[in-house]
């Protein structure tokens, strides 16, 4: 062995194991999913879930079709992990086919089928205490009503950049829509849950 080759194999030794990011375990459970991996299928649902799934439920507004959007997106991953290019993170992948199947779901539904109630936001995440899901405080049911009482496409955006933590390129390409676009939605959408929570008593920093 060289002298050069073996500097480096002692130096990746001493820098120790590397540890992927949690795109790169995503990208890497894609991969083995195209090879029809159940394992890593079960891995990114459960990875993904619970964000997916209130991602649908703010647009479906309907628990019982959120859910069955979640089972068809989560099967349309699996159909198509062999098509991921990896031009974006998985999770925007991921959001796509979600916000594509509820769109669908949506426009088989009769108008005014839907209610969506405080049923928004309410969701229980597993890897929190039950208890403490089941205490609410009055911030939190402020914060609920204001986020409901916001539009679809302002509702969506809200969560996109506060829930999912999407950058604004990332929205764009899941929305389909223009960076441009975005930038004026999120304005708006900013401003509309500022004045609602100020006309509730709620200052937007505490929120």
């Amino acid at each position: 062995m060289s002298t050069d080759l073996t500097q480096r194999v002692q130096t990746a030794k001493a820098a120790g194991p590397v540890v992927a990011t949690p795109a790169e375990l995503d990208e890497a459970l894609i991969r083995e999913i195209a090879k029809g991996n159940q394992l890593a299928m079960r891995t990114l649902f459960l990875r993904h879930q619970v964000r997916v799934y209130r991602f649908i439920l703010r647009m479906v507004r309907d628990r019982g079709m959120a859910e069955d959007v979640l089972s068809e997106a989560f099967l349309d991953v699996w159909r198509r992990a062999d098509r991921f290019e990896g031009r974006s993170a998985a999770s925007t992948w991921i959001l796509s086919i979600a916000r594509h199947k509820a769109l669908t779901a949506l426009r088989r539904q009769p108008i005014g089928a839907l209610d969506g109630g405080d049923a928004l936001l309410d969701v229980a995440d597993p890897a929190r205490d039950p208890e403490a899901e089941m205490r609410k405080n009055e911030n939190e049911t402020i914060l609920r009503r204001c986020l409901n009482a916001l539009s679809a496409e302002h509702g969506e955006m809200i969560d996109l950049v506060y829930y999912q933590q999407k950058s604004i390129n990332e929205i764009a390409e899941i929305l389909g829509i223009p960076v441009n676009t975005v930038k004026t939605r999120m304005f708006y959408a900013r401003k509309r849950l500022g004045m609602l929570l100020e006309a509730a008593g709620l200052e937007h920093s505490r929120v």
